[in-house]
């Protein structure tokens, strides 16, 4: 009997900055980051990854500044973090004209912006696209992000779920309820193009949403694009068990991971899903090269160029490290300085030493998803992330710009592929969703909250909230 071997995921992620994630890199000789502005880098890029059949671009975003730490926007500026910052989804059109297969995955925020806007642009992508495109769901956690439309400071953070979870059923309502799949006739003789009794408006009208339709875009293969989501939060797992299918999971240990996924999968599945409706995604870290030698004198070079500084700023670190003795616990520090353990609770712990903390930055944060080493070694680390980890895929992580990729596919795709773990070709005109998921199925599932808008009745009675709405305020 031959045994089926999962296979790996992998989707590039990018961001259309110079500095995305590993900062100081991009003064490193050699790498292209300072082309984010060019059309010719993007287009360079999604011909690379279409090259070593990766399944998506992902493109990160944010709608502020990180200002919290050091002198406000400038030390940021000064690293070119995350600003100057192109609008992800302006991009995705010119990579799927030069490209076939290649998937797109694109971050936007429910928070600020109004849902009816995003629906139709989201909807025009799938069909530019033929149905290659996927949502990564945030909901905007900067003060300076709220600042930009109007807020004095962030809205609460399950506030915030609360508003995405209304976001959400509006898209639903437009991309899946309001155009039936034969709404288009395109009959010449009759003079019809569109069946008026096939399009329907959906009148939404929630705490705070109203939106009357109907929806501006006929429907793409896939109708809703496929939705990612990170999580970590309560209120996030919660949203996550009722609308995302691609989950970015993290933990520093293999029970940690194993125990975040489960945890998941149980919660999808007391919404009616099944629990491998969801697949799961890490941030991986791969330096590689033909010998053990050559792919740490790599890693070192890359060190080189690392900045501590852009790491705490990218932290929004509540103090600077590196005032403080290398033996103090960063717990003590913070009940001295008054100051909570905020934002630096996303990587550090309380009896964490500042000496730990700032090697584990200056180490590009080395997890459990990282691996430095031959072609066989990270294939032979891929296969225990897969096997015994329980993920499904990475989003591969740019030291550098295009070493990484070309590393990745030159010398670590042959490999997985002898093994069984990597596709050798894509499928033919199959969508973002039926790489992810099951041939033959572009549509959400039906077991889906999203799917009950194709029942034109649905329209018309006000789906339960996720989370109780009576909690909170109307949004500004």
């Amino acid at each position: 009997m031959t045994t089926h071997l999962k296979q790996l995921h992998v989707n590039l992620f990018e961001m259309a900055c110079v500095s995305h994630i590993v900062h100081g890199m991009w003064r490193a000789p050699g790498n292209n980051r300072h082309r984010f502005g060019d059309m010719s880098y993007w287009l360079e890029v999604a011909k690379l990854a279409e090259e070593g059949l990766f399944d998506a671009i992902f493109l990160a975003d944010v709608i502020g500044t990180y200002d919290r730490f050091g002198d406000g926007t400038a030390a940021a500026l000064r690293e070119g973090l995350q600003i100057p910052n192109l609008d992800p989804l302006m991009l995705v059109p010119a990579m799927a004209a030069v490209t076939k297969n290649l998937g797109f995955g694109v971050t936007f925020s429910t928070t600020y912006e109004p849902p009816f806007a995003f629906a139709r642009r989201m909807a025009t992508l799938d069909l530019l696209t033929d149905g290659r495109v996927g949502w990564n769901i945030v909901t905007s956690y900067l003060r300076s992000a709220a600042r930009n439309f109007g807020l004095e400071d962030e809205i609460p953070h399950d506030q915030r779920y609360a508003i995405a979870d209304e976001y959400l059923d509006v898209l639903y309502k437009l991309w899946e309820g309001s155009w039936d799949e034969d709404a288009i006739v395109n009959n010449v003789a009759s003079g019809i193009y569109t069946n008026p009794d096939s399009v329907r408006p959906i009148n939404h009208d929630g705490p705070n949403f109203r939106v009357a339709g109907p929806h501006l875009v006929s429907p793409g293969r896939q109708r809703t694009p496929v939705l990612f989501q990170a999580t970590g939060s309560a209120a996030g797992l919660e949203f996550a068990a009722r609308h995302a299918e691609v989950v970015f999971i993290g933990g520093q240990t293999t029970e940690a991971v194993r125990e975040n996924i489960a945890r998941t999968r149980a919660r999808a599945r007391a919404h009616g899903r099944n629990g491998d409706d969801i697949r799961f995604i890490v941030m991986a870290g791969i330096v590689t090269d033909t010998t053990q030698r050559m792919a740490e004198r790599k890693l070192e070079k890359y060190r080189q160029y690392y900045s501590v500084e852009g790491a705490l700023i990218h932290a929004q670190a509540e103090i600077d490290l590196r005032r403080y003795p290398a033996d103090a616990r960063i717990g003590d520090i913070l009940k001295r300085e008054g100051v909570a353990f905020g934002n630096m609770g996303r990587r550090f712990r309380p009896e964490q030493t500042v000496g730990s903390a700032l090697h584990q930055i200056a180490s590009f944060d080395e997890g459990r998803f990282f691996v430095v080493g031959t072609p066989e070694k990270v294939a032979d680390e891929i296969e225990q992330w897969l096997d015994i980890d329980g993920i499904d895929g990475i989003n591969l992580r740019q030291y550098h710009t295009f070493e990484t990729a070309r590393d990745f596919i030159d010398l670590i795709v042959p490999v997985l592929q002898q093994r069984g773990r990597y596709r050798t070709a894509y499928t033919p005109h199959e969508t973002l969703r039926e790489r992810l998921f099951t041939s033959g199925q572009p549509h959400l599932p039906n077991r889906h909250f999203g799917s009950r808008y194709r029942d034109p009745d649905a329209l018309k009675a006000p789906a339960e909230p996720l989370f109780p709405q009576e909690t909170f305020s109307k949004a500004s």
